[in-house]
């Protein structure tokens, strides 16, 4: 008797599955980040790389965080970046507390939410 779940049936069926299913974007990638300093605050430079699909999963900010992962700053990226990878977007008047040398910089997706991924960016004064 036939049946749908045979062993020649998975080994068809299996690499159409993966050919059909929709592209998944995955985490968005830090792939440089700089700082300087600017007047009384920093500036921050970020370059992501994420395979953004379009208004459904994109790369849609990134943060600055200290060394206990509170929240120093954040920028929200307001569209997708299909055509434009890797891309950089920058930062102005981020306020770091004094006595701070390095912090951290994460990005976010649509989906995915926050990487599990940070990048660390050493602050020169």
């Amino acid at each position: 008797m036939y049946s749908p779940y045979s062993p020649l049936m998975k080994r068809l069926l299996v690499p159409l599955l993966l050919v059909a299913s929709p592209c998944f974007a995955g985490d968005p990638e830090v792939v440089a980040a700089t700082a300087a300093r600017a007047d009384m605050g920093w500036h921050f430079d970020v370059t992501l790389r994420h395979d953004d699909t379009g208004w459904d999963h994109y790369a849609d900010g990134w943060e600055i965080l200290d060394q206990f992962g509170n929240r120093l700053a954040y920028r929200e990226l307001y569209h997708p970046h299909i055509d434009e990878q890797p891309f950089t977007r920058s930062l102005s008047g981020v306020m770091i507390p004094d006595g701070m040398r390095i912090v951290y910089v994460r990005a976010r997706c649509s989906v995915d939410n926050w990487s599990g991924e940070s990048t660390e960016i050493k602050l020169t004064r």
